[in-house]
């Protein structure tokens, strides 16, 4: 991995770097991506299915692209007893956590008659991407779905990509119906957002649509904004590690490089205020990235997006970190409870060596979904939240109103708006309400 000192010109490059790796980049898939969700939109399953021959290789028509009852069960067998326990440990802590969210509505009353106050109610019907194709995740499954699941959502679509055989991974169906899926469609791409923003014969619109997924389903996400909410437009995975000497140089080369191993166009990065640290890390992940599976990936990954910054001091590490925002946020340092109280920017932050960032894709509970490519300066993880709404409760009574109708009326006039005042005067001048 390269090493660099750590100063504005190496600072302002990485993060004009990291920029390039945004969806909003990638403007020349705009207009393919607006094709194939015009043509969803006006053909409906035809174009669904048409896509799905063209792009995954399958054959999928009306009576087969919803999962059977069979086709679970099948699922269950071949993922097997082991991995059905492990899911339901990582459920138990992923519901945990997220009801914890839960929010109330709320009514204050006063002796005069008003009451203000807070409406939630959950959205009726989500839709959830789930990646298919090179890879299996049914850990994205379980944390797009939970906190739907704890918010109150009646209805969860769920979509995504059959192989070419026409089936889903049995890991990712097990683990849609245990974290409690009500429908589960072969559909991905594009197409698949397009289906679920706009309604189809098989597909039911929905209200949200949320899930990670290739440039593509980012794109359409970002296009059907207004038909539906989303929940952001996800950008390649990131890592950054905050770490002084007392760092064990192993543990953050393999946590540098379990990011790296998700993409080429993963970043992986190193801030530490050790320089033997930073050379250290440099040899060890260049030595696991030639032992790992993804050996490829991860080479390329470091070698476009993998950064090492020596820092001067803690402070000016702690200040590059909060400028980059990572999705994913290390902190090894002597004191990481400190560290952590001055960190603005992540998306989650895992302190100490023994937290590492795949704890958190799996098991320990907080959701993996989190803002990238520095939106975790003003986004936050999904969480129970993205699945309500909330509606604002006003009760006046006439004494209530009587108090302060003058104010109104003065306000809605010097605004001009005359029949606002007049609504209010209505009830209070003795007449008809005429102006």
């Amino acid at each position: 991995m390269r090493i660099q000192r750590l100063d504005q010109t190496s600072k302002k490059n990485l993060l004009e770097d990291l920029l390039r790796r945004s969806p909003n980049q990638y403007t020349q898939y705009e207009e393919g991506v607006a094709q194939i969700l015009s043509k969803v939109r006006a053909e409906g399953d035809a174009a669904l299915f048409e896509f799905t021959k063209r792009f995954d290789g399958a054959e999928i028509h009306a009576g087969n692209i919803l999962v059977t009852e069979e086709e679970i069960e099948r699922a269950y067998r071949e993922a097997g007893p082991d991995f059905l326990a492990i899911i339901r440990k990582a459920l138990a802590n992923i519901r945990e956590y997220h009801e914890k969210q839960r929010r109330y509505g709320w009514f204050d009353t006063k002796a005069d008659g008003t009451i203000l106050g807070q409406k939630v109610t959950p959205l009726r019907r989500v839709g959830v991407y789930v990646p298919g194709g090179k890879a299996a995740y049914p850990s994205s499954v379980l944390m797009n779905i939970v906190p739907a699941k704890v918010a109150g959502v009646e209805e969860i679509i769920m979509v995504t990509p059959p192989g070419k055989d026409g089936k889903v991974n049995p890991y990712t169906l097990t683990a849609a119906c245990e974290a409690g899926a009500t429908a589960i469609y072969k559909a991905g791409g594009a197409q698949a957002v397009g289906a679920l923003a706009y309604g189809t014969e098989s597909i039911p619109k929905v209200d949200k649509i949320v899930g990670p997924g290739n440039i593509y389903v980012a794109l359409a996400k970002k296009a059907v904004y207004g038909h539906v909410s989303i929940d952001a437009i996800a950008g390649p995975s990131e890592i950054l590690v905050l770490a002084d000497e007392t760092a064990n140089p192993r543990y953050v080369a393999a946590d540098l490089l379990s990011q790296a191993e998700h993409d080429e166009l993963a970043s992986a990065i190193l801030v530490t205020t050790s320089a033997e640290l930073a050379r250290k890390v440099s040899e060890q992940a260049d030595r696991f990235a030639d032992e790992l599976s993804r050996s490829e990936i991860i080479k390329k990954s470091l070698e476009q997006y993998g950064y090492i910054l020596v820092a001067d001091t803690l402070e000016d590490a702690i200040d590059a970190a909060n400028e980059i925002a990572s999705e994913h946020l290390e902190i090894m340092t002597r004191d990481p409870y400190q560290v952590m109280t001055k960190i603005r920017n992540a998306g989650a932050i895992f302190i100490g060596e023994y937290s590492s960032e795949p704890l958190g894709d799996y098991f320990a509970g907080p959701n993996h979904v989190l803002p990238t490519n520095g939106t975790a300066k003003f986004f936050s993880p999904l969480s129970v939240d993205d699945f309500i709404k909330k509606s604002s409760i006003i009760g006046y009574s006439r004494e209530a109103l009587e108090k302060i109708h003058r104010d109104i009326e003065a306000f809605a006039e010097a605004e001009q708006l005359t029949a606002h005042a007049n609504s209010i005067k209505v009830r209070f001048d003795g007449g008809e309400g005429s102006l």
